[in-house]
């Protein structure tokens, strides 16, 4: 699930008082139980917050815990309020902001389809190569690709095959990790 990083401003400029959006990573730990997500979501919706990507994976079996990777824009009080209302809720046993907790790495993964033939086939190619992109399916008229990285370079490349011929996109959502020898513990 991906949203655009839309955020609507003044044409006045900012108030004094205003903040500035931010982006944050926020990594919530939880008990792997039934209906856990739905009242992860269920807080955001609730709320009014959006949320520009979303992960979701198993990460220790025995412990039965998942990690619910999160990338959301607001406001730093707004941030502060979700991870405190994230905290709160029962099935959660850490909320780690890596935007602020440290150095981390963030990779996304996409599948683009371009479809074209004669030049812009080969300038497609061409560009796929420059971003390490791998060809992962192939017809006579069509592309399939898969890249990986963060999520600028994601968007840079899928903004250079709008005019090559792209026909589809799917992406995975941020998956974030600390740097260093620590973990998220809950």
């Amino acid at each position: 699930m991906m949203a655009t990083n839309a955020v609507s401003h003044s044409v006045y400029g900012e108030s004094p008082g205003e903040e500035k959006s931010e982006t944050h990573t926020l990594c919530v730990l939880v008990d792997n139980e039934p209906g856990v997500l739905a009242r992860v979501i269920g807080l955001f919706s609730g709320r009014g917050y959006n949320i520009d990507s979303l992960t979701v994976a198993e990460t220790e079996k025995s412990r039965h815990l998942s990690l619910i990777t999160l990338v959301c824009t607001s406001t730093p009080l707004v941030i502060e309020q979700i991870k405190n209302q994230l905290g709160r809720l029962v099935p959660v046993r850490r909320v780690a902001d890596l935007t602020l907790d440290g150095p981390h790495v963030e990779r996304e993964l996409a599948l683009v389809k371009v479809s074209g033939t004669g030049e812009k086939r080969v300038e497609a190619l061409r560009t796929a190569d420059i971003f390490r992109a791998r060809v992962v399916d192939s017809t006579v008229e069509s592309f399939v690709f898969e890249i990986t990285g963060d999520s600028a370079k994601v968007n840079a490349f899928i903004d250079l095959m709008q005019p090559l011929g792209l026909v589809d996109v799917s992406r995975t959502g941020v998956a974030a990790i600390g740097r260093g020898k620590t973990a998220i513990e809950a």
